[in-house]
């Protein structure tokens, strides 16, 4: 195997709970939230507790900020149709799991949920999507404000802030282009891969932290066993993809070979019925047009 860096999902299920590799994640969220994160510590919920085993698809990671914020980062591999759904569910939960009995409303925790998929999800050509909802007057377009008390007594500017928010990488969808901190971080997700040139917060640590060679026996023969079965994985969606389209484009095909077959019997039975048509002006009989034109005698009578 080549010296390069191991994947970020394998990395999340590894090396990234370890306190010791914090700094790898604390780089990319700051890069991708815009502010600088600080992790208390790593959480286990209802949400990830199903993560741990090696063959699943998708992978993720709770943190709590040193704000006391929660951070759901999730990695789904293979197509999945209701992924926006479960961002919501995932985020939901937390929201819920979070808050003790007796707690008032004003204590539930700020959520980011962070989404990296390997698939097409949704209609878009971008790579970096976010969604932080605000309330929008339906009259007058005015974005609805906490008060003064509210901005005091729950340390926000905007009502957007109580509210979680949904980021959503469409990791194929990079050209390979790094323009920005950001797009270090993507090319990494996307690659396995670090540039020397490459200065994002954190990455450096991760160039550091995440090198193949840096495994151990044990953990290398895993993380090979992981990327072989990755492979397959990747072949098999490749093959079913591709049975589709053929599937698709015969039935297509099938359509058109159809659409002639029925366009030709359309002209020749257009043809007999301009024939028959002739026939009946030249005053020739019901009984000798059908022999001559094949067509009913109801179909000649109608004409």
């Amino acid at each position: 195997m080549p010296d390069t860096h191991i994947r970020f999902d394998w990395a999340i299920k590894k090396l990234l709970r370890n306190k010791a590799n914090f700094g790898v994640l604390e780089g990319f969220l700051s890069e991708l939230l815009h502010f600088d994160i600080t992790i208390k510590t790593l959480l286990e919920s209802e949400a990830n507790q199903e993560t741990l085993d090696d063959k699943t698809n998708r992978v993720d990671i709770l943190a709590e900020t040193t704000d006391g914020e929660l951070i759901l980062i999730e990695v789904q591999n293979n197509p999945q149709h209701d992924y926006f759904h479960r961002m919501l569910y995932g985020a939901s939960k937390l929201v819920t799991e979070y808050l003790d009995k007796g707690q008032e409303y004003g204590q539930i925790k700020k959520v980011y949920s962070i989404n990296i998929v390997y698939f097409n999800l949704g209609m878009g050509d971008d790579y970096i999507y976010s969604y932080r909802g605000e309330f929008i007057g339906a009259n007058l377009g005015d974005i609805l404000q906490p008060t003064k008390t509210q901005e005091f007594k729950f340390h926000i500017n905007k009502v957007a802030d109580i509210f979680p928010e949904y980021y959503l990488l469409k990791v194929r969808n990079f050209k390979d282009l790094a323009k920005n901190p950001l797009d270090e971080w993507i090319y990494f997700l996307k690659n396995s891969d670090i540039k020397a040139e490459f200065s994002a917060k954190g990455i450096a640590e991760a160039k550091e932290a995440l090198r193949v060679t840096n495994l151990s026996k044990q953990e290398r023969a895993a993380y090979e066993r992981y990327i072989n079965n990755k492979r397959d994985e990747a072949s098999i969606l490749s093959t079913q993809e591709l049975e589709t389209k053929w599937q698709v484009e015969q039935a297509e095909i099938r359509g058109i070979e159809k659409g002639i077959r029925q366009g030709k019997q359309q002209g020749k039975k257009e043809q007999k019925i301009a024939i028959a048509r002739s026939c009946r002006e030249q005053g020739l009989d019901v009984e000798t047009i059908m022999k001559i034109t094949q067509l009913s005698r109801e179909e000649i009578e109608s004409l």
